[in-house]
């Protein structure tokens, strides 16, 4: 087991590369069970978390191989319709392959998830559209059973609430189903739009990507995809604070700044220059701000589903207005919970007091916190303490890293590469 150091204090510049994003790649990788043949994804980043859906797709019958960031996928043979509680429970995603399986094999068994660091993530959305669309569906002994005795009928099937998994296991079942399919008060992230256009692709005809309404036409069959990842908003919003904690000045790449509306307006009412390109985005300290004096200004964020703030930059932002100039309130509206970050930010030295789903962050200025040694305790609270990290003032150590090491991918070398102080040691 590996820990992660770092030194604090210095400020980083200069460019870093975003890699595919985790969260588009894992259903498209599932989408590769619709059709026989043989699949090419490109930008697919080499994570612990992608690694281990490829091994769930062997268990079903998918070889793989990586070239770089292209993986090519054969699901000509699809050997089983089973994936285990081993896998399962290392990866709440593993449930997208619930849908495809039963509109490619009707059938599938796939292990109930369980457990989440960050709250309670239930399945009911699935099981309630599936069997919208003709599915019978048992849960026994920790595991749902689904099959099908009639071809799959489209259905209108309505969210209570915007869920992003339910969505895209839900549109994966319906393009083989029979008639037209119409999922309303779907999610509307960027992921699922990047598992729409893969679909199209293949010659499924869904309409009304980027909307809370989906309209499928069922088809016969599909073609095998050649897909190219989306970019990482989450990882470019990560590094953009991570730059400005610091006080540095830096631009992301090969990124999608209209994925991230609601944080680059943040940044901006902190006080930042931001400037975004078709594929690069940038933030500059404004001019005048010397180093002594650069101060953060307070900003309240509150989660919401896309396009509003995203849930998963929350815990980094908070991380950022640890070192501000005043008070910021933070609500969480999306899982209960997801302050799990704020007491080791505190063994750092920030002053903040959680009240149910809000914290309200007492900012200490820049240079405010200390380094000390945390635990990470999901994939998105290890990194808000990587920011906190690199904006202390001493050595932070970091462990339990497998989470940061899920979702992002060459973080010692792309942090490096900023100017940081950052290496593993063994624990």
């Amino acid at each position: 087991m590996e820990k992660l150091i770092v030194e604090g204090g210095r400020q980083l510049s200069g460019e870093v590369r975003i890699s595919g994003a985790k969260n588009a790649a894992l259903p498209l990788i599932a989408a590769t069970l619709l059709a026989p043949g043989k699949h090419t994804l490109r930008n697919v980043p080499d994570l612990r978390d992608t690694r281990t859906f490829m091994r769930l797709m062997g268990e079903l019958g998918v070889t793989s191989e990586r070239n770089g960031n292209t993986v090519t996928l054969d699901s000509t043979q699809l050997v089983h319709a089973e994936v285990s509680y081993d896998l399962v429970k290392t990866m709440r995603a593993s449930v997208l392959v619930l849908g495809p399986l039963v509109a490619r094999l009707g059938r599938a068994r796939v292990s109930l998830p369980g457990g989440c660091a960050i709250g309670a993530r239930p399945i009911n959305f699935h099981i309630m559209g599936l069997e919208a669309l003709g599915v019978s569906c048992r849960l026994e002994n920790g595991y749902v059973d689904a099959e099908i005795s009639t071809p799959l009928q489209g259905n209108v099937i309505y969210f209570d609430i915007p869920s992003v998994t339910a969505t895209e296991n839900l549109l994966m079942a319906a393009v083989l189903a029979e008639g037209t399919t119409v999922l309303k008060n779907v999610a509307r992230e960027p992921e699922i739009g990047n598992l729409i256009d893969m679909l199209n692709g293949m010659g499924a005809e869904i309409e009304g990507k980027d909307s809370g309404r989906l309209t499928i036409k069922g088809v016969t069959s599909l073609r095998p995809a050649d897909c190219r990842i989306i970019p990482d908003r989450i990882e470019a919003g990560t590094y953009l604070m991570a730059i400005a904690a610091t006080g540095g000045n830096g631009m992301v790449t090969h990124c999608n700044p209209s994925h991230l509306p609601s944080l680059l307006e943040k940044l901006r009412a902190v006080g930042l220059i931001v400037v975004e390109t078709k594929d690069t985005i940038s933030i500059n300290w404004p001019e005048g701000d010397t180093n002594s004096y650069r101060k953060l200004r307070s900003v309240d964020i509150k989660t919401m589903p896309y396009p509003g703030y995203p849930t998963d930059l929350q815990a980094q932002f908070m991380a950022l207005m640890t070192i501000s100039s005043d008070v910021s309130m933070v609500n969480e509206t999306i899982f209960e919970n997801r302050f799990m970050h704020v007491a080791e930010l505190r063994r750092m030295g920030a002053d903040i007091k959680v009240d149910g789903h809000s914290a309200v962050v007492s900012g200490k200025g820049m240079r405010g916190l200390n380094g000390a040694p945390v635990m990470a305790t999901d994939l998105r609270a290890s990194s808000s303490l990587v920011v906190a990290g690199l904006a202390a003032t001493g050595r932070t150590e970091i462990t339990r890293i497998y989470h940061l090491e899920r979702g992002y991918e060459n973080l010692v070398e792309k942090l490096t590469g900023l100017g940081a102080r950052v290496w593993k040691e063994s624990v």
